[in-house]
């Protein structure tokens, strides 16, 4: 498996250092369990069709990212939504995913506490995302 120095989203490069947090933290397998009127208990499972969650993660130490791919990333947010990106992490895996339905996709803070942030300012992000 080829690796890349960045991950990409469409066009735009993510830092590598951003680390995919909660890639174990979903499972496939959805099940339910009640009791019925009898009661015996009843288990319904299915296996899930999509909406993994993928939310890359910058701490204060790795995965900065500069202000003008954030400026990037919430246009591309606002503008299409529920369009499908293919998103390419630096280890070559390759994901169709929407940003998630979440109150803010896009969460970001200034390394420090610039004035007036040129563009590669960089910032910690996350960056919360949905396999479709």
């Amino acid at each position: 498996m080829a690796t890349s120095t960045f991950h990409t989203l469409g066009d735009l490069q993510l830092p590598r250092g951003m680390v995919w947090d909660d890639e174990f933290a979903w499972s496939e397998v959805q099940k339910s369990a009640e009791y019925s009127v009898t009661g015996a208990l009843l288990v319904d499972a299915a296996v899930k069709q999509a909406g993994r969650p993928i939310t890359l993660r910058g701490d204060s130490d790795a995965g900065w990212i500069h202000r003008s791919v954030l400026e990037a990333l919430r246009a591309l947010a606002a503008s299409d939504a529920v369009g499908e990106h293919e998103l390419t992490l630096a280890d070559g895996r390759t994901f169709n995913v929407q940003f998630a339905p979440v109150e803010k996709p896009i969460e970001a803070e200034p390394v420090a506490r610039p004035e007036l942030p040129p563009d590669a300012y960089p910032y910690v992000a996350t960056v919360r995302l949905i396999e479709v």
